[in-house]
């Protein structure tokens, strides 16, 4: 590891312990191989994260011939739930394809369309294939907005590492596939929201990420093409989001300007 990128991890890693709440980080050189991390290997409260891995889950499934991303799929109004997404501002019942939903979910983290695919799949099936991906401390425990499982301290989780596992995999093409890894890839690319690890980038590099976000929690996780590509991901809880984000922002510039 080059003394300046060195210096920059070890800068990022001071401004993270000193946050308030639970906040780490996990972060890879892609050309290299060397890693850093702060908290890396603990779960997360997921929030929109989550979708990230479910999304794999499905194309996962389609790769196995279990469903077609074709398969078109029925949201009734009591699917529709608040915050992120298109699906709400339809009337009436919505019917459009698994790839569809996908990218609804991925590229403006809609949440019903998250919920249409959790009701289709099933829960305990969608952490079944999250296990054979090699994740333990992501877990899909219930739907979206589900708040009385809230209320009961029911949460989904995920973990940095194990999302930055994930992201490389879809980088090096070894997840099922070099084309579905790259299909993915191009469906994280879409994503809408992008004030935090391409905030202070200002789309000078492509950013294949997913974020996540709610009341003091706020998450990052992805791929930044820069000349020596490399993983972030940043996920905290009970925390300042608008220290973490800041610091999110200057991180993934200041990372890639040391390369």
């Amino acid at each position: 590891m080059s003394a300046i990128e060195q210096t920059v991890l070890s800068s990022i890693t001071r401004e993270i312990a000193a946050l308030p709440g639970q906040v780490g980080f996990y972060y890879k050189n892609l050309a290299t191989g060397h890693t850093a991390g702060y908290r890396a290997e603990e779960a997360f409260l997921a929030a929109s994260v989550i979708k990230f891995p479910l999304y794999l889950h499905v194309l996962t499934l389609a790769h196995l011939g279990n469903l077609s991303m074709s398969d078109k799929l029925t949201t009734l109004e009591e699917d529709k739930v608040p915050s992120c997404g298109a699906l709400t501002l339809f009337s009436g019942e919505v019917t459009c394809d698994i790839a569809t939903l996908c990218r609804l979910m991925i590229a403006i983290s809609d949440n019903t369309a998250t919920n249409r695919l959790i009701r289709h799949l099933g829960i305990e099936e969608i952490n079944r294939g999250f296990a054979e991906m090699g994740l333990t401390k992501t877990v899909l425990r219930r739907k979206l907005f589900d708040t009385a499982a809230s209320a009961q301290g029911i949460q989904n989780t995920i973990c940095p590492r194990e999302m930055g596992d994930l992201l490389e995999s879809l980088y090096r093409g070894t997840f099922l596939s070099p084309a579905l890894s790259q299909e993915a890839i191009n469906t994280l690319l879409l994503q809408q929201i992008g004030h935090k690890l391409d905030g202070k980038l200002c789309e000078r590099y492509p950013i294949a990420h997913k974020t996540g976000e709610d009341d003091g929690l706020t998450n990052d996780v992805g791929i930044i093409f820069a000349p020596t590509p490399f993983i972030l991901c940043f996920a905290g809880n009970h925390t300042d989001v608008y220290r973490f984000e800041d610091l999110m922002r200057r991180s993934a510039y200041d990372i890639a300007e040391a390369l």
